[in-house]
């Protein structure tokens, strides 16, 4: 339940009311899961008025602004316009949430809100995503923000997130239909450096890191211990194990061939 709502104009206002001890006050970006029914009484700040929707270069990086949604994200970062982004993220975009609520649902609110079974959540976190908090300007990764979200954001909000442009995405997945949402994913990313990680999704709380090295060398290893105990009621942890090594052959495959052409 929604008990106050809040639009203001700078960084600084919204920081302001995010910080009060009563009542309860989130941001909201786009209001995809704010907006659900729930009987937990906050309040919400608006960030639509910030300035926080930018889709843009920075160097070897892609910027999105917190508030950027997931639409605007593939209408502004695909292969027709300057800035784009892998094929493969974008599948991950469309795996995530119909159209319509693509058009409300923001890169930083559905990133925080993410469970396990998040397609896009799992690509950013292959793709080693960073994270600007404010205040105090603090850049997190994705990865070591995901399991303290909570306390981490009490009172503060994100403002940018990045990825690398200099990065080859590769993502898999088995589901019920194709259009449901993972029994098991996996996304993988190759860096000119010859560095690759690995991210695994369609169970637990937030997606899971399985690997992270410099060459292909333990992939499959990897991929099948970090499904050891995934069991829950869409897949038995053994058989997510051996779709694990499955799903993480076909993303390499997909990475050397692109290479190759």
């Amino acid at each position: 339940m929604i008990l106050e709502y809040h639009r203001p104009e700078t960084v600084e206002e919204a920081l302001q009311l995010l910080n009060r001890e009563q009542p309860e006050t989130l941001p909201l970006a786009g209001g995809s899961v704010i907006n659900q029914p729930s009987t937990r009484k906050v309040a919400v700040v608006d960030l639509q008025a910030l300035g926080l929707s930018v889709c843009e270069n920075k160097g070897n990086s892609l910027r999105l602004g917190a508030t950027l949604t997931l639409q605007a994200m593939l209408e502004q970062c695909n292969s027709d316009a300057p800035i784009n982004i892998p094929t493969s993220l974008s599948r991950t975009i469309e795996l995530e949430a119909t159209y319509n609520l693509r058009q409300v649902a923001s890169v930083a609110g559905t990133l925080v809100a993410a469970d396990g079974r998040s397609p896009f959540t799992t690509a950013m976190l292959a793709l080693d995503a960073m994270m600007n908090i404010l205040p105090g300007d603090e850049q997190v990764s994705l990865g070591n923000l995901l399991p303290f979200r909570a306390e981490r954001l009490r009172g503060r909000l994100i403002d940018w997130v990045s990825i690398p442009l200099n990065a080859r995405l590769a993502y898999e997945y088995v589901a019920r239909t194709p259009a449901d949402l993972p029994i098991l994913c996996a996304a993988l990313t190759a860096w000119p450096s010859g560095r690759m990680r690995l991210a695994l999704g369609g169970f637990g709380a937030v997606p899971t890191l399985a690997f992270d090295g410099m060459d292909e060398i333990g992939l499959d290893l990897a991929a099948q211990n970090a499904c050891s105990q995934a069991g829950d009621e869409w897949a038995s942890a053994d058989y997510r194990q051996e779709i694990a090594g499955v799903l993480s052959r076909r993303c390499l495959h997909t990475l050397k061939k692109a290479e190759i052409s």
